[in-house]
């Protein structure tokens, strides 16, 4: 008898990627898959952070691999059917399969959604179907239903998007190691080691309770000191305005020297597949080195300054003054694309949002009590609440 051989990847995580199930290695070597090696994960906080060049990729293989981790917990071992282990396997691996290049920018502009997009690969790309119809009919909408959260399989749901689940633990961890900052360290084994199921729920024992406090405030920090850093929002703004310069030149009917047919379908139809297969962060780049070449001034300079890491200075939204006077140095062809508002929104632990699927609950062999509740520290944050806004103004700036 012939076993069939276990595939590895080298991870600086977790040791090794270990993946053995044969429908799993399919998915992995799909063009779908492969192409979240072309999408950086971290956008433009690579811009603050050098080393974070890390792909969607990596982090899909990650979020697998704590997966198949978690289903070494009892509760799950043994509760799981062997479908629903493969339903929590595939869609671990596959919840990112549908973000744009350079992921949230993108979405911003074009109005997509990488979750439903998502979703949409999941069940209608002729490759990935096949490969989960061989394991049954109804497979693909399954794994569907679970990255759009529809409820159908609300356990693993909690355990693919929720306050603590296998996307957040692993992008944290990675993200802190490749920006080489200290904040997502996360202990993982010790979340892992502390998950109990209760009638359906996730719950963890009391001996975590630690553990879970300093994910939330690690989380927090690494949200305010790395995701929402200043410049590299700078970065991702100015990114933004060459998709709104490119989305409108497009309505003018703008003769492009260039060809954009790609970028014209997905942004008319954004689940066109195969086009939205072809737009990555290469197809993005490659573009935007052309536009240095645009007979449109505007494109040009957004461009020229997107990839020579010209960062747009930024003032604080109560400097009315400075920001009038920034605003009457531009043209009124320019105010549109050389400055704006960017807002955004993050709180140590999300108690209300999207109800009682964010509640996190504690175990402590006699009852189960929910963590804002078991914890001071969490109750202490709720009743005071910690800083949740950021509006920065931004605007182009002179670098000659």
């Amino acid at each position: 008898m012939i076993l069939e051989r276990q595939l590895v990847f080298s991870d600086p995580i977790y040791g090794y990627v270990r993946v053995e199930n044969g429908f799993i290695k399919r998915l992995i070597n799909s063009k779908f898959f492969q192409r979240l090696r072309r999408i950086k994960q971290l956008s433009g906080v690579t811009m603050v952070f050098h080393t974070a060049e890390h792909s969607r990729f990596s982090h899909s293989l990650g979020a697998y691999e704590i997966a198949r981790r978690f289903l070494d917990i009892p509760d799950l071992k043994s509760g799981f059917s062997k479908r629903e282990k493969e339903l929590f396997l595939a869609s671990a691996l596959l919840h990112d399969i549908g973000h744009g290049p350079y992921s949230h920018a993108f979405e911003k502009v074009f109005n997509t959604n990488h979750e439903s997009i998502g979703a949409y690969i999941i069940t209608n790309d002729k490759e990935i179907r096949s490969i989960l119809d061989d394991i049954d009919s109804e497979f693909a909408n399954d794994v569907s239903s679970i990255i759009l959260k529809k409820g159908k399989f609300p356990l693993i749901e909690q355990l693919i998007s929720s306050q603590v689940d296998v996307d957040r633990l692993d992008y944290l961890i990675r993200d802190s190691y490749h920006t080489g900052v200290p904040y997502g360290r996360v202990d993982i084994d010790k979340i892992t080691r502390s998950i109990n199921i209760v009638d359906s729920k996730i719950v963890f024992k009391e001996s975590a309770l630690n553990t879970l406090e300093s994910f939330f405030f690690n989380r927090y920090h690494m949200y305010w000191q790395v995701y929402y850093h200043p410049v590299g929002r700078a970065y991702e703004f100015n990114l933004e305005m060459i998709y709104r310069r490119i989305s409108d030149l497009i309505k003018e009917g703008y003769n492009f020297s260039n060809n954009i047919n790609f970028l014209i379908r997905v942004m008319e139809n954004p689940y066109d597949l195969d086009a939205y297969l072809a737009i990555d962060d290469y197809y993005i780049n490659g573009l935007i080195n052309s536009f240095l070449y645009s007979k449109d001034e505007i494109l040009k300079n957004l461009s020229c300054d997107f990839l020579n890491r010209k960062i747009w200075g930024y003032v604080d939204l109560d400097k009315k003054d400075l920001i009038d006077e920034i605003k009457s140095n531009f043209k009124n062809n320019e105010i549109n694309y050389y400055c704006g508002i960017t807002a955004v929104r993050q709180s140590i632990y999300q108690h209300s949002l999207y109800d009682t699927d964010r509640e996190l609950f504690i175990f402590d062999d006699k009852n189960i009590v929910k963590l804002s509740e078991k914890s001071e520290i969490i109750k202490n944050l709720i009743n005071k609440p910690n800083k949740t806004d950021d509006k920065l103004f931004y605007r182009k700036q002179n670098h000659e």
